[in-house]
């Protein structure tokens, strides 16, 4: 794992990101890359130990994992394009994701030196999950491949105590408002343990409704399970990066296996 530091212009700070490479890059080898959002939870994983063994096992090409920061911004550079949550959060999202298309990916080429001729995936983890899709979704012409792990799928444009109903809820709006059908794939994760909050009373936790009514947008929209859509419930997860790290192998095989 290597560390390195992006002054950027669109967030007016310095971002740090971690690479994660292969130990030898040939030229003519083809190149996953996945971007990963909260990228100091990543550091919290054994995440060179659960990459160097997937490397092993994965029969084509090399994949790059490149892990970014958040700082005390996070919740205002995570969120919905446009579309800031009740609270004015998220409300440098498109900063954000101008920093991801036009200063991080450049970076990333100088760095590896050749191009990425495989998929293009981009993860997160919570808020940084929600984020990850949001951006993938509005660009599905760089990206290939969604990963949401404990996704803040409440993202809300109203408090609970200001009239809320489900329709309140940002991304899925987003969705099922959006012309377009994204050509992506979506793998979303959550876990049992994920917190105790249920909203509606129906003994099932938000993080696990909210996840299901995503998908539920995302079928309307036309997507199909289990080709476009994979749904991992970890039993006992909880909303950490413990059990992210259990779980990322899977969500590996399934972006970057072939």
């Amino acid at each position: 794992m290597v560390k390195e530091k992006i002054n950027s212009d669109f967030l007016k700070r310095e971002v740090t990101v971690a690479f994660y490479l292969p130990e030898i890059l040939y030229g003519n080898d083809v190149i996953d890359l996945l971007l990963i959002n909260d990228g100091q939870d990543v550091a919290k994983m054994d995440f060179s130990s659960i990459l160097a063994d997937f490397q092993q096992k994965k029969t084509k090409g090399k994949l790059v994992v490149v892990a970014i920061d958040a700082t005390s911004e996070r919740l205002a550079e995570y969120g919905v394009l446009r579309r800031p949550d009740f609270k004015q959060r998220g409300k440098k999202a498109e900063l954000y994701s101008k920093f991801i298309l036009e200063e991080l990916f450049p970076f990333i080429l100088k760095k590896i030196s050749q191009p990425i001729q495989g998929r293009i995936g981009f993860a997160g983890f919570s808020l940084g999950g929600l984020s990850a899709f949001d951006i993938a979704w509005n660009h599905d012409h760089i990206f290939d491949v969604v990963g949401v792990f404990s996704g803040s799928f409440w993202w809300r444009k109203k408090d609970l105590k200001a009239g809320y109903t489900d329709a309140d809820r940002i991304l899925h709006a987003m969705i099922d408002e959006s012309i377009i059908k994204p050509n992506l794939k979506f793998w979303l994760m959550t876990g049992t343990e994920d917190e105790t909050s249920d909203r509606n009373g129906n003994g099932i936790i938000d993080s696990i409704d909210d996840t299901i009514d995503v998908i539920k947008s995302l079928v309307k929209k036309g997507y199909k399970r289990p080709a476009d859509i994979r749904y991992y419930e970890k039993v006992g997860g909880r909303h950490n990066p413990e059990t992210w790290a259990v779980v990322m192998p899977a969500f590996l095989q399934w972006a970057f296996w072939d």
